[in-house]
């Protein structure tokens, strides 16, 4: 799931399609990714351009669309580990310099930097549980630092790295507690210095300091209103409040943290 700008959400299903809905669920069109036989996309973002950036995960490809669901280009393509080839892509997020940072799992466990023209720069991580490693990096997020921040799902952490790929910060441990995770799949930064992550794992939202310290959790699992089910992703709207994609609820629930 994505947000741009006027608030409006952009989901991928199990089906490849792409739907997009206002801030109260009303749809507004719908498009699917040109071949999905493999696999479906497992990430979505939208660009500082307001493109809509489509992590083809099974595909090795990175697909740009026009909010209105317009094709304009396409990232890789081809599946190996040299420069701008592919494993399993997770997401594509860009900093304010246009940059574009594309994260892989599976036998990569990487992230690799492109310039604003889709030149490669550079790649860190590697498959491991060493700081600096991954095991399924599956989203990431960019702050007003040009920090990456990235959610290191099978290793139930989340890590943070400068643009050069430097780790700067790295916190949380598996459990079911207030402040472990539990196969952390996305999150969020707002302006007041707390970052929102959804686990896949514990069924629920956790709202942290920047420094990983915990300051509440929100939903169960169940099927009820309130209740989640493998919770996939999670946005922030323009007016603070928490989209959660309750992915085996197939449904999108609305909170405040």
């Amino acid at each position: 799931m994505a947000i741009d700008s006027a608030d409006r959400l952009y989901i991928v299903d199990m089906t490849a399609r792409i739907q997009v809905f206002d801030a109260d669920g009303d749809f507004l069109r719908m498009w699917r990714t040109p071949v999905h036989t493999n696999g479906r996309p497992t990430g979505l973002s939208i660009d500082r351009k307001g493109r809509l950036l489509v992590a083809d995960t099974h595909y090795f490809q990175v697909l740009i669309y026009s909010p209105e669901g317009e094709l304009l280009k396409k990232m890789g393509g081809v599946e190996g580990h040299r420069p701008g080839e592919f494993g399993l892509v997770t997401d594509a997020v860009d900093d304010s310099q246009g940059n574009l940072y594309v994260s892989e799992y599976g036998e990569y466990d990487r992230i690799q930097k492109f310039s604003p023209e889709g030149t490669f720069l550079f790649e860190w991580g590697g498959h491991g549980t060493a700081a600096g490693q991954f095991r399924r990096p599956q989203s990431m997020a960019v702050d007003q630092h040009d920090h990456i921040w990235v959610t290191d799902a099978v290793n139930h952490r989340i890590q943070v790295f400068d643009p050069q790929g430097t780790l700067l910060d790295i916190w949380g441990e598996h459990g079911s507690e207030p402040g472990q995770l539990s196969y952390p799949y996305n999150l969020a930064l707002d302006d007041e210095g707390y970052v929102y992550v959804s686990e896949y794992g514990n069924h629920r939202v956790q709202k942290f300091t920047l420094r990983g310290e915990p300051r509440g959790c929100w939903g169960r699992h169940g099927r009820k209103p309130g209740e989640l089910f493998q919770p996939w992703g999670l946005v922030r709207d323009s007016r603070g409040r928490i989209h959660v994609l309750d992915k085996r609820n197939h449904r999108v629930q609305r909170i405040v943290m």
